[in-house]
């Protein structure tokens, strides 16, 4: 059986981790294909969106497997650490290193715990299940987290309720997550899926070279000062100004149909 099952579906990818026995967490190997996943839907150029979920009505991603990751992660030599996991990809593919520039949508089917949080911080888009649970419980078990939940989090949702998650552990529902900005939106379970991918198909629709320019300049930015995140948010607007896309689209608003954009 297949850890992570891949699926085009016309110009979505649908990533789903499919270890429930295991509450979808995720193990060396599992890991691995993950990353191997991502590479796959970020070189494909007729890919436009991807939405990744968990197999099953329980949980998304329960995080690492702890019983053969944690302490094999974190025990390992510092050089090794250094290049294979600060260095590269983090867990889930795209918490750390690999950079993917294409809408990415959540679709957080049940739990969503440590890790496994931490991977649907890094969609762009999160839609969660009305059983959805959230929490980075890694303060309970000796460590925090080290794949940009500390980071991501307080960007998401502000300080205070990103500390009241990190310090504590403790896990919120779907409705406290809707209410804090952590996820966009809630869903019946039995509806989940649809809708997520129904709103992939909607991003799929627009163009997609001010969606990829969009998102590098919003990742950029932290950091830089006002300023500079200005500048390089106009820079980044006038590389758009050549190309066949924006022509298409001023075309299409003229003449009151829609768009149909290529990329280019």
């Amino acid at each position: 059986m297949n850890s992570i099952i891949y699926e085009n579906l016309d110009n979505i990818v649908m990533i789903t981790i499919n270890r429930p026995g295991k509450m979808n967490s995720l193990d060396f190997e599992a890991n691995d294909q993950l990353i191997d996943a991502w590479v796959r839907f970020d070189r494909d150029d007729t890919a436009r969106v991807a939405v990744i979920t968990g197999s099953g009505n329980q949980s998304f991603c329960a995080g690492a497997d702890l019983k053969t990751y944690t302490m094999n992660f974190a025990t390992r030599p510092a050089p090794e650490f250094r290049r294979r996991f600060t260095n590269g990809p983090g867990f889930g593919g795209i918490t750390r290193g690999l950079k993917i520039d294409k809408p990415i949508v959540a679709a957080i089917n049940g739990y969503a715990i440590s890790g496994g949080f931490e991977l649907a911080l890094a969609a762009d888009i999160r839609f969660c299940s009305t059983n959805a649970e959230f929490a980075l419980q890694d303060v309970g078990w000796g460590f925090h987290a080290c794949d940009g939940g500390l980071v991501r989090l307080p960007q998401i949702v502000g300080m205070g309720h990103a500390m009241e998650m990190v310090l504590s552990g403790d896990r919120i529902n779907a409705d406290h997550a809707l209410r804090i900005g952590l996820v966009n939106r809630v869903f019946p379970i039995e509806k989940l899926i649809d809708e997520a991918i129904c709103y992939a198909k909607h991003l799929a629709s627009r163009a997609p070279l001010p969606q990829c320019f969009a998102k590098e300049v919003i990742r950029r930015i932290y950091g830089m000062s006002f300023d500079e995140a200005l500048r390089l948010e106009s820079a980044s607007f006038h590389d758009l100004g050549f190309t066949e896309d924006l022509q298409e689209g001023t075309s299409a608003f003229k003449d009151r149909r829609a768009a149909s954009f290529k990329g280019v």
